[in-house]
């Protein structure tokens, strides 16, 4: 459990609150490059701020204050120009960096424009999406992670705003044990009030041992299911990592939790499928909605995705941590959550917190380790059959799936090796825990 005041201190957001300073040390994706491909203007939420993300007729990108500082009506109405955003409403005109550029109602050799800023905030495009940093100057450069930067992929953008606060979305990734009761017990009994049970059931297999281990961006997870050793790719390469402070891994899925405010989240799933299998470039990355309801309403629950979102909103607009009660299994979401205090104190002394790049690596991108090791691609096309898979709300899931069909073939072949990333995991100190599970009891056998 946690007291109200150390629940509120991780969850807030907003510019004065210890998390929302925290979290402005980090770029943060806030819309697919999709959306404003050409020129044009759009709405951004995020950190408790009201924000115009526009693309000029120059091709250049900016984030400024929602409010125009003359007559306060919303830039989001505004007119991409050559050179900024033009106001709807008089026509002042503005630039990337807040500068006021123009006032044409004003007197000619009117100098009130010098003295005219908008809040403005640095955004860069990469890899289909455009990140926003929030933070203090001087910025550190984009993270340039491998997937975000990978040639011979196909990447797909599924969105969509939760009603919920960022850090119980967050926590789900250090939770390995859900999976065999959420989108497994569940799924069947779903499937079975539905009057369509499952032939063959879905994740129930039970987790015998789970471990988490610090590394250089993150939290690792490990597990053994059963019927496994610790040979398995789940323990010894690990297996869905927890990269600080929004994003997560889960095979060809980069699942990132954006804080809109305090009680909404930005969820994004990028896939990015590198299969070894030539491919061409794409022109445009494509999105897509990631529905939480049908077209009567009802939650559509036969998809994974819908299933986790539906559980963290079921927590409550911010979980009260004050009245839970954890137990040994939740040994990753306790990591999570020192890490997390641990981070706030350290921007509360001046420091930069993990994961923040003054400086990139040689070559100017950050390797990261595979998700599971190669056997994540084994068979990986039957999952695009199934409407439980959330890739099958994808424009592009059938293209996917001959692409990891013609995969398989040739690696049965002998034609094609899997692709393996760069990085390794390496463990930071003496943070470790791992738990045994039982079916009938817990019993934790290493912690430090």
């Amino acid at each position: 459990m946690l007291s109200q005041r150390l629940n509120e201190r991780l969850t807030r957001v907003g510019p004065d609150t210890p998390c929302g300073r925290l979290l402005r040390r980090y770029w943060h994706p806030i819309s697919p490059a999709v959306d404003i491909a050409k020129i044009g203007v759009k709405r951004v939420r995020i950190l408790g701020e009201d924000l115009v993300l526009y693309r000029d007729r120059s091709g250049t990108i900016g984030l400024l204050a929602d409010r125009c500082p003359h007559r306060r009506t919303s830039l989001a109405l505004g007119v991409p120009e050559e050179g900024g955003l033009r106001c709807a409403y008089h026509g002042w005109l503005f630039d990337g960096t807040g500068r006021c550029l123009e006032q044409p109602s004003e007197p000619e050799g009117s100098t009130f424009k010098d003295r005219i800023r908008t809040t403005a905030y640095p955004v860069e495009e990469l890899g289909g999406l455009i990140f926003a940093y929030l933070g203090p100057q001087p910025a550190p450069p984009l993270p340039r992670y491998e997937f975000l930067v990978w040639d011979n992929v196909v990447r797909h953008v599924g969105t969509t705003v939760l009603p919920c606060n960022w850090l119980q979305s967050v926590e789900n990734s250090l939770d390995p044990t859900h999976v065999e009761w959420l989108h497994g017990r569940f799924m069947e009994y779903f499937w079975e009030r539905s009057g369509k049970p499952l032939a063959v059931p879905y994740f129930r297999r039970r987790t015998q041992k789970i471990g988490f281990d610090r590394f250089a961006y993150g939290i690792t997870k490990r597990r053994v299911m059963e019927g496994e050793t610790e040979d398995a790719p789940g323990w010894k390469h690990g297996h869905h990592p927890y990269y600080f402070p929004t994003m997560s891994v889960a095979g060809h899925a980069y699942q990132y939790r954006v804080p809109i405010d305090d009680t909404h989240t930005y969820y994004i799933q990028y896939g990015v499928h590198r299969t070894g299998v030539p491919v061409a470039r794409q022109e445009q990355i494509p999105a897509f909605d990631v529905d939480l309801t049908d077209e009567y309403g009802n939650a559509m629950l036969q998809v994974l995705l819908v299933q986790d979102f539906t559980a963290w909103i079921e927590q409550g607009a911010i979980v009260d941590r004050e009245h839970e009660c954890l137990g040994q299994s939740d040994v990753g979401i306790i990591m999570l959550r020192d890490l997390l205090r641990e981070q706030i104190d350290k921007v509360e002394r001046g420091e930069d917190p993990i994961a923040t790049f003054r400086e990139m690596p040689p070559g100017g991108v950050i390797a990261i380790p595979d998700d599971a090791g190669p056997d994540r691609y084994v068979e990986f096309s039957k999952q695009f059959e199934d409407d439980w898979f959330e890739e099958s709300l994808s424009p592009l899931r059938w293209e996917l799936f001959k692409l990891h069909q013609e995969a398989e073939r040739r690696r049965v072949a002998g034609e094609l090796q899997p692709p393996r990333n760069l990085g390794e995991f390496v463990p930071i100190g003496e943070h470790h825990r791992q738990v045994v599970l039982f079916p009938a009891h817990l019993q934790e056998v290493g912690a430090s």
